[in-house]
């Protein structure tokens, strides 16, 4: 097989519904898991936690805030509900932690950390933009919404169908 040939394969491969799906299924519980622990090693060291984010000028609503959002946006990735929103704040989440906490560039884990939220930043972005994919909640919602719409539809052509022969029928 040439590399053309396995290139076109792949490509075929790529764009059938059901890989772009399981791949947007593996890139949200990839990203999730990130989020979802931090969030739970967050709440259950919670006030070694507390007063190592107030050492760095993080008061306390706003740390229970983070965790909040970890915890809610990484379960609502994770479980693709309402994923564009989720996607978007840990988006905003992670532009805000690479320009306020890891900016001493001469540090080279410092840049590390920046690019990696960079990184992380840029992912959710194009989740947002991606959407879930079927195999989610927002999938599963969004299939319910089409076929509750397809119903009323039907009865409205079945109604106005019904209508019309009456007025075409003959009087008894």
């Amino acid at each position: 097989m040439t590399p053309t040939e396995l290139t076109t394969k792949l490509q075929a491969l790529a764009t059938k519904s059901h890989v772009k799906d399981i791949t947007l299924l593996a890139g949200r519980l990839l990203l999730s898991l990130l989020f979802l622990h931090e969030g739970v090693t967050l709440t259950t060291h919670f006030d070694a936690a507390a007063k190592a984010m107030a050492t760095q000028g993080v008061g306390l609503p706003l740390f229970i805030a983070t965790i909040a959002l970890q915890l809610g946006a990484g379960l609502s990735i994770g479980l693709g509900l309402l994923t564009r929103l989720g996607a978007i704040g840990l988006g905003l989440f992670c532009l805000a932690t690479a320009t306020l906490f890891h900016t001493n560039f001469a540090s080279q884990n410092e840049l590390l950390h920046f690019e990696k939220d960079l990184a992380i930043a840029g992912g959710m972005f194009v989740l947002a933009v991606a959407g879930a994919g079927k195999v989610s909640l927002d999938g599963v919602a969004a299939g319910y919404v089409r076929q509750q719409r397809h119903g009323k539809e039907m009865v409205g052509a079945l109604m106005a169908a019904d209508r019309h022969q009456g007025e075409t029928s003959l009087p008894i």
